[in-house]
């Protein structure tokens, strides 16, 4: 099985019509007959059914499509990353960022790559976690800094950092008063509140409040970190966002939440099994590179 035969089986596999495949091919139709005849003797098997005006495949067919179409994608891959190699890195990194400290965490990553790799270019999407995760299987982003959790038969992750959870009141609020920057988890059993409205995250309040035997008394979930303010500002609830959430407001308190401190986690994500551009892989290489360096520091 060299490359070409595959490249045969392939374009016949995907044209299900040997006539149509030949002509995708600009080669004659017996050619390309003999070559598949010859594929399946060197292989004991039989990898199209054959009908009168189509082709179907067979089980061993659809194995060796998948395989196939890895092996031929790698040897595209690798040319493409021989040709970077003598021309200095190219391409262009699509990543997602969720709001909160990803853009801040990410924005170093991106500047000291740019310094090593000038000819790379970058596109970054917002979003919160759900989107970045849709636009990640849309295939509009091939990498995403979001916040945990995520389904890790869908995606590959490492964490790049994690970020304090802070309550958001009214000044009003009799616990806006307390002394101190910080607040008890324990104060907000039966407070109202308002949380993000990822599914993932609210699932995570209710299993911290769970450690107190307790339920969170939500009244809100909002999507735009950029607005937990509003509502708090008016005593409707207190908020529960990262940290980087406050916007200097005198009409708002903002305490860190401790006893025990609560953190949200970022992670940087792509999904499995869909191959990436060698420049998206050196990204992730660098990225994974920098964090070890920090960690030894």
């Amino acid at each position: 099985m060299d490359f070409r035969t595959l490249t045969y089986f392939v374009t016949v596999a995907e044209s299900l019509n040997i006539t149509k495949a030949a002509e995708k091919l600009h080669i004659s139709q017996p050619p390309l007959s003999n070559q598949i005849k010859s594929l399946e003797k060197e292989l004991n098997t039989v990898l199209f059914i054959r009908g009168k005006r189509s082709l179907q495949l067979t089980d061993s067919g659809r194995l060796l499509y998948r395989r196939a179409k890895e092996i031929l994608s790698l040897t595209d891959k690798a040319a493409s990353e021989i040709i970077s190699m003598s021309q200095g890195m190219t391409g262009t990194v699509s990543i997602g960022l969720v709001e909160g400290s990803a853009p801040n965490i990410a924005a170093e990553w991106i500047e000291q790559f740019a310094l090593q790799h000038p000819q790379v270019k970058f596109r970054i999407m917002d979003g919160n976690s759900d989107e970045l995760i849709g636009k990640l299987r849309s295939g509009l982003i091939n990498l995403a800094v979001i916040t945990a959790p995520c389904d890790q038969s869908l995606l590959n992750s490492f964490s790049v950092g994690k970020e304090k959870i802070t309550a958001f009141m009214s000044k009003d609020n009799p616990l806006a008063k307390l002394p101190g920057d910080t607040l008890d988890f324990r104060l907000l059993n039966k407070q109202p509140l308002i949380v993000p409205s990822r599914a993932a995250v609210i699932e995570m309040i209710y299993k911290w409040f769970r450690e107190i035997k307790s339920e969170p008394n939500i009244i809100c979930e909002m999507d735009n970190y950029l607005d937990v303010a509003a509502l708090a500002g008016r005593n409707v609830g207190i908020s529960i966002f990262p940290k980087t959430s406050f916007i200097l407001n005198p009409g708002i308190v903002a305490k860190e939440i401790v006893n025990p401190e609560r953190y949200l986690e970022y992670l940087f994500v792509w999904l499995k099994g869909r191959p990436l551009p060698s420049v998206e892989e050196a990204f992730i290489d660098y990225v994974k590179g920098r964090l070890s360096c920090d960690r030894n520091e």
